[in-house]
């Protein structure tokens, strides 16, 4: 068989969208991947049986731990971000609570900026607390001098989103990264708005990258999926981490000494929480996120392309207050998404109304081709109202520290013509 483009890391970023990580070989020559809708594997011989619940050899016994088209999914991903290892979860909310649990034990702290995800801050200010992990965040998400004063000996990771919800805000990646650095621990990126395409955190000294793979990567909102990269190389046994190095002392005779070093943080978070906590992945989902990721870089230009457009007509409404999207000559991140976004900044943008929340909730009423729908990352435009749907229930303070007021409109900039996505917020606003 010639066929290898499957495991050519070489090969461009559209190319390996629609091949790494498969090989038709091993599932009978079928070119599409194939759904391997089982619970479970037959262990083959007893010996065979014991080297997969030992973690020993690689493959598949139970599918809460691991699925052959879920694999694909994992070794696809780890190739589009240049990953070592990743890890398919249930939804984006799985994979950021487990990674927090298999980063920080009662006692320890998550140092994170204040431009979050409503849920990502509920978890850090009200639901990890009660399991003794603390978030803590940042005075001033662009001042890296407020990272620093953040950490303390306490602290176990530091959290940033790649573009920030709901204003796409950028922050210092790699000055973070060297921050982290310093002190030993990791940097976590939420790459959900970006996607590989866009930003590969990776190379600007991120450890692990979280996705909510619901949005751009799937890009059709038919599903709920989540999925962890672990860059590798990290020192998660330096005293830190002492949950790695037990981790690593009770596997290291099972597992080849060099490749548990190499995944350290994959192989705890797959073989403590999925396969323990179960917020695995059905291999459905999975199959159909790999039909959306195989036209995802298509998919990103064009949703760029519609945003800029559309934050340009935005910017000089009159009935518009102002626009927050870095791309913007205007914008203060115009240097920041130069830096890191050269291939464009995303597709979600948020503006404020002259007319406050009166005007926001009549603009809402008013669009007939935006969906009024909270998710993100759609082939479809959506607009919603963050203050009563992503960041509801935030005290006031919280929210506008996120940029949130109640004027706030979220655009998710689909793939439709731009100049009807125009259209319909210029007739809605009049």
């Amino acid at each position: 068989m010639t066929y290898r483009a499957f495991n050519d890391n070489s090969l461009g970023f559209t190319t390996r969208q629609l091949h790494a990580g498969y090989d038709p070989s091993e599932h009978y020559r079928s070119k599409t991947v194939p759904i391997y809708q089982n619970a479970a594997f037959e262990l083959g011989d007893f010996e065979r049986g014991i080297r997969l619940f030992s973690f020993a050899e690689d493959g598949h016994s139970y599918g809460r731990y691991s699925n052959p088209t879920n694999r694909v999914l994992e070794k696809r991903l780890a190739s589009l971000e240049g990953g070592e290892e990743a890890l398919g979860m249930a939804s984006g909310m799985s994979v950021i609570s487990n990674t927090f649990l298999n980063l920080a034990v009662s006692g320890d702290e998550i140092v994170a900026s204040k431009t979050l995800y409503g849920g990502s801050i509920t978890l850090l200010k009200k639901i990890l607390p009660q399991y003794g992990i603390k978030g803590v965040f940042v005075s001033d998400e662009n001042d890296l001098s407020s990272y620093e004063a953040a950490i303390t000996e306490k602290t176990r990771a530091i959290f940033i989103e790649c573009l920030g919800n709901p204003n796409s805000n950028i922050v210092d990646i790699e000055g973070i990264a060297d921050i982290a650095h310093r002190h030993g621990i990791p940097l976590v990126v939420d790459n959900t708005f970006a996607t590989p395409y866009l930003l590969r955190p990776f190379e600007h000294g991120a450890d692990i990258v979280c996705y909510s793979a619901t949005k751009y990567l799937s890009g059709h909102g038919t599903l709920i999926a989540g999925a962890c990269v672990e860059k590798g190389g990290f020192d998660w046994l330096s005293g830190k981490h002492p949950q790695f190095e037990k981790f690593y002392e009770d596997n290291r005779e099972l597992i080849p000494e060099s490749d548990l070093k190499k995944s350290l943080f994959s192989r705890r978070l797959r073989m403590t929480y999925l396969c323990d906590m179960g917020a695995h992945m059905s291999p459905t989902t999975a199959f159909h996120l790999l039909q959306g990721i195989e036209t995802l870089s298509l998919r990103m230009e064009r949703h760029v392309q519609n945003a800029e457009a559309v934050a340009e007509f935005l910017i000089s409404h009159p009935a518009v207050a102002e626009v927050s999207y870095p791309g913007l000559p205007s914008s203060p991140y115009r240097a920041l998404s130069e830096k890191y976004f050269p291939r464009g900044p995303g597709a979600i943008l948020s503006f404020r109304l002259k007319g406050g929340l009166a005007a926001a909730k009549k603009l809402i009423e008013n669009v007939r081709l935006f969906d009024f729908m909270v998710n993100v990352g759609d082939a479809k435009s959506l607009i919603v109202h963050a203050a009563t749907s992503t960041h509801f229930g935030q005290p006031p303070k919280v929210m506008e520290a996120a940029g949130v007021y109640e004027d706030t409109i979220r655009l998710s900039i689909g793939i439709e013509d731009a100049c009807d996505l125009i259209a319909d917020l210029d007739q809605a606003l009049r």
